[in-house]
């Protein structure tokens, strides 16, 4: 794996696990009657749904350093490398306009949901800042300072941002980047870019193995680290905050690091599931969702929140939810594995074009 080029298998089963939890949270959250939605199962189960998105974007903060790093070893252009993953950053961007049209024009919905700000329009900026950091500072080091004090900044100064009056001169359209603005505001940068962010710490060490050995002692450094973070910041989540103004579940920078500890051990538990007799040579559905997670998100929000399902919104018992999500992610693994065979299918004709 010296090259950068080998694609870790655990690392699309930890996405395909961010895919089903996302589905969960939104099957749920979407088709749920109401007298269920007051249970404790229920609330628990919306916790768990709340580590997809923030899964989402820890790795592609590490998908960013990995890129980048790949793409400098096969060319030697410290410049190139992360220009080209700026541009994928930038793509992303732009789909999440292309996204929000497709969803405005099949929901009725007002043309003011044009603007709402939603998790791939968080996701594309981010990557586009953690690709431009990476080609800025040239050392390995310098790099991980660099990825720390982003990840610091954006954490501690969330609850400030939340609350600071002078943001509000600024046209909703831009501040519901910056922080919640009514029903414009799914994600907002802070504190989400930072989970990019922490991610492209945790890239920094991965683009450095060159060896089996080495990556087996980097998994085994996420498991103690990620545990270590996890609890020390549960830990201080009892403490007073030092903030005037602060929420747990949404801006206390303790809730961000127990996140991040979780998911930087979850690498490790990844790695250590693949470790089983055969874990790199079986087809793995979890890896074939984590191969198309861009893809599952775009149909899957349409086919859960929008008029195709309009007769289970808000209908099913909590039974009924659970049948459903079920069925759901069998149907969405069919069209991940449908979409990978046209593609197949689509290059096999060009190259036969090609040739003839």
């Amino acid at each position: 794996m010296s090259d950068g080029r080998v694609r870790r298998g655990y690392l699309d089963l930890l996405r395909g696990l961010a895919v089903l939890v996302m589905i969960e949270a939104h099957v749920l959250d979407a088709w749920t009657r109401f007298p269920d939605r007051q249970t404790r199962e229920y609330a628990k189960a919306i916790i768990v749904g709340g580590f997809g998105a923030p899964l989402f974007l820890f790795l592609a903060g590490v998908a960013v350093v990995l890129s980048a790093g790949s793409k400098f070893r096969r060319s030697g252009d410290v410049e190139a490398a992360p220009g080209a993953v700026v541009r994928r950053g930038l793509e992303i961007f732009g789909l999440a306009f292309l996204f929000r049209f497709q969803s405005w024009a099949l929901g009725w919905s007002s043309p003011r949901w044009l603007l709402r700000v939603d998790i791939l329009n968080i996701m594309g900026p981010s990557i586009m800042a953690a690709a431009a950091m990476w080609g800025a500072v040239r050392t390995t080091a310098g790099r991980f300072a660099a990825f720390t004090a982003a990840t610091l900044a954006v954490t501690l100064t969330t609850p400030i941002v939340r609350n600071i009056s002078v943001l509000s001169a600024l046209p909703d359209p831009i501040e519901a980047y910056l922080r919640p603005v009514g029903e414009l505001s799914n994600f907002v940068f802070f504190p989400w870019a930072a989970f990019v962010f922490a991610g492209g710490i945790v890239g920094l060490v991965l683009d450095s193995v060159r060896t089996p050995q080495q990556e087996r002692l980097a998994n085994l450094g996420f498991a103690v680290a990620g545990v270590g973070i996890a609890f020390g910041a549960y830990q201080l989540s009892f403490l007073p905050s030092p903030y005037p103004r602060s929420q747990f579940w949404t801006t206390s920078p303790t809730f961000f690091f127990i996140r991040v500890g979780i998911m930087v051990a979850a690498i490790a538990v990844a790695y250590l599931w693949q470790l089983r007799p055969g874990g790199t040579t079986k087809w793995s559905p979890m890896q074939q969702l984590g191969r198309t997670s861009l893809f599952i998100y775009w149909i899957h929000v349409e086919m859960v929140y929008g008029l195709i399902s309009l007769p289970l919104h808000k209908r099913l018992s909590w039974t009924q939810s659970w049948i459903a999500l079920a069925l759901f992610c069998v149907f969405m693994l069919g069209c991940s594995m449908l979409k990978d065979r046209w593609v197949e299918s689509r290059k096999r004709r060009q190259e036969t074009g090609d040739r003839s």
